[in-house]
């Protein structure tokens, strides 16, 4: 999945940064997201989706300056391609660096959960021996130093990766020990534009394409040193390129220097960094002249500019202060007057989910064995009021969502039982649940485990008696996560399940209690609630769900969903990740909470050369270069 595989090194899944300001319509029932509907009069929509794209507008011929707002707890801090557990956003990489370095095979396609080939340097790969060799060819696309993107780089970007892992399996996002890249027994360049890379075991093609080296690559001929000034090393001798990581990675701490570092100016992307501010988090982009890929004519600068919450994003979107930005999820009720503010929008769910985490490790309260126990996660999924919080939250606008990927974006992959609701909300099934397992419910009290044991009845391994069900809660204090775990704490409260809710922020949740990545915090946190994650076109849970997982947040592990979710990368049978979704649907790794639309809004004076250039917003995934003023 990611980023939420998928987009880091693309892998599995990217953490979704603030999803809460982003949360809009949806329609009910099945839907598609693939190709795309025409709408009258000349405007474009997709099955699941609110708002139409209207049809181009006559370019004014002038270049300017287009403003794109976030929040700024979610802005950019990482800059490196290679990234970090701790820096997995979505903002880091698909808004910050995926301008200035495109990945190898740019996913989405509009907002279509496929590659866009007009926007990927590289080819798609020749697989051999047995889906243990993949031959890559290059599109002859320019670095803006005038050398050309090629295999050496690929090459190189690959054996940092293996150097960074080599100091901390946490300094690349989706690295998994046994996988990619400890899979990898040999690379070779042919020549310039070939890269051949050798497995030792078959991987599923697709998986590894769009999950794992859809990379941003790293230029060769800059990079591959180890100071400043320093000479050209050889990054094939693992001890030089050990050297070079130590001294990009340091480089990429320095956010300051981000704008000024004249590593970062190597680009192959549509833009190049101008500014940078560390202490706002706002930026801006010039196009990059040596482009290679389609772009507008004349193309604008792209401005990131940061919002100290909701409310002021959504002041600025009313008094046309900014020019492209995310409709906050409160303000859903507001849509109808946007065109008379001078906005059009468009939103649809991003391909992905929303949950609550549970924290496996936790032996605080011995929350660790309660959370292991299926009957606990369905109870709590029963307390889940999915419908009541889309009516009050999403002012009606969102659809349930009962496991990794929703109805929209629609997709093959998703399964039979992820279209129905497993665990319908009721209190009353919950406290059966609870009882029925050995539990004392005491209403609007705090429960306790009357019979400890493994057997029948009993409460299940682990948990002594006397037990109570109190746990903490941490969450990204934002709109409408806010108000779904208090109505869920609620709920709980009326089953004698007492949840401690402790507001954050997604910065620093992401870095603080994620527990591959912040082992000294594992017994800080029992449940947490920084948003969802985005996947992958292609949305195996590798990395998220299974043992291990670098993209782990709480070491959910069970045998089932370990041979599951293998069998996805490793099989180029697409039902075994249908399978996979199908299994996660029901055993609930974590608390699946509603999906909602994403609404973005942009300026009446702005269009863009394709629909899919606003589609693609709904994804995380800005394509500015696209966008241009009209007369």
């Amino acid at each position: 999945m990611t980023t939420f595989g998928k987009k880091g090194f693309a892998g599995l899944a990217l953490v979704i940064a603030s999803v809460t300001a982003l949360a809009a319509c949806s329609s009910s029932g099945s839907g598609s997201a693939s190709p795309t509907s025409t709408a009258a009069p000349g405007g474009t929509t997709q099955p699941g989706s609110i708002g139409v794209i209207p049809a181009a507008g006559t370019a004014s011929g002038k270049a300017g300056s287009i403003t794109f707002g976030y929040l700024a707890a979610d802005a950019p801090n990482w800059i490196l391609p290679i990234i970090p557990a701790a820096d997995n956003s979505v903002y880091n990489s698909f808004v910050f660096q995926w301008q200035m370095w495109r990945p190898t095979w740019f996913t989405w396609n509009g907002s279509s959960p496929a590659v866009d080939a007009a926007l990927s340097p590289v080819n798609t790969p020749t697989w051999s021996n047995g889906d243990k060799t993949a031959t890559i060819t290059f599109k002859p696309w320019k670095w803006s130093d005038g050398q050309t993107v090629g295999a050496k780089d690929l090459e190189f970007t690959i054996d940092e990766i293996k150097a960074a892992l080599k100091e901390s399996p946490a300094n690349w996002a989706n690295y998994v020990p046994g996988y990619f890249p400890d899979t990898l027994t040999s690379m070779s360049t042919p020549n310039a534009s070939t890269l051949v890379i050798n497995l030792s075991k078959a991987v599923n093609p697709t998986w590894l394409q769009e999950d794992i080296i859809d990379i941003s690559m790293m230029p060769a001929h800059a990079w591959a040193k180890a100071s400043a000034n320093g000479p050209q090393l050889d990054y094939t001798n693992p001890a030089n390129a050990k050297k070079i990581w130590d001294f990009l990675n340091a480089q990429s701490k320095s956010v300051s220097t981000y704008a000024t570092n004249p590593l970062w100016q190597v680009v192959y992307g549509p833009y190049k960094l101008t500014a940078f501010n560390a202490t706002t988090g706002s930026f801006s982009m010039a196009p990059n002249p040596t482009y290679s890929g389609p772009h507008a004519s004349p193309e604008s600068n792209f401005v990131g500019v940061p919002f100290t919450s909701d409310a002021s994003q959504f002041n600025a979107i009313k008094a046309g202060s900014v020019d492209v930005a995310a409709l906050p999820a409160e303000d859903n009720p507001q849509i109808p007057s946007l065109k008379n503010t001078g906005y059009d929008y468009f939103g649809l769910p991003a391909w992905g989910d929303y949950f609550a985490a549970f924290n496996f490790k936790d032996k605080t309260g011995d929350f660790d064995n309660i959370a292991s126990q299926l009957y606990f996660r369905q109870a709590m999924q029963h307390l889940e009021d999915q419908a009541g919080q889309i009516k009050a939250f999403l002012n009606g606008d969102g659809d349930p969502l009962y496991g990794p990927i929703g109805a929209y974006p629609q997709s093959p992959f998703l399964p039979a039982n992820g279209k129905t609701n497993p665990y319908p909300f009721s209190v009353s099934t919950a406290t059966s649940l609870l009882k029925s397992n050995g539990w004392t419910v005491t209403a609007n009290g705090t429960d306790t485990c009357a019979k400890a044991g493994t057997g029948a009845g009993e409460c299940g391994a682990g948990i002594p008696a006397g037990t109570k069900l109190s746990f903490n809660l941490i969450y990204n204090a934002a709109s409408p996560i806010t108000q779904e775990v208090e109505d869920l704490a609620s709920n709980a409260k009326a089953a004698g399940i007492t949840i401690n809710l402790s507001a954050s922020n997604f910065d620093f949740m992401i870095q603080n209690y994620i527990d591959p990545a912040s082992p000294a915090n594992i017994n800080k946190w029992a449940m947490e609630d920084f948003g969802g994650e985005s996947f992958s076109t292609y949305p195996t849970s590798f990395g998220l769900f299974n043992t291990g997982g670098s993209g782990q947040i709480g070491d959910y592990s069970t045998p089932e969903a370990d041979s599951l979710i293998n069998a996805s990368i490793s099989s180029s049978n697409p039902a075994a990740v249908t399978s996979e979704l199908s299994y996660l649907d029901t055993n609930e790794p974590v608390l699946w909470q509603p999906l909602r639309d994403h609404v973005y809004v942009w300026k009446k004076n702005i269009s863009a050369t394709t629909p899919q250039a606003f589609e693609n917003l709904t994804q995380y995934d800005p394509t500015p270069e696209f966008w241009y003023l009209t007369k």
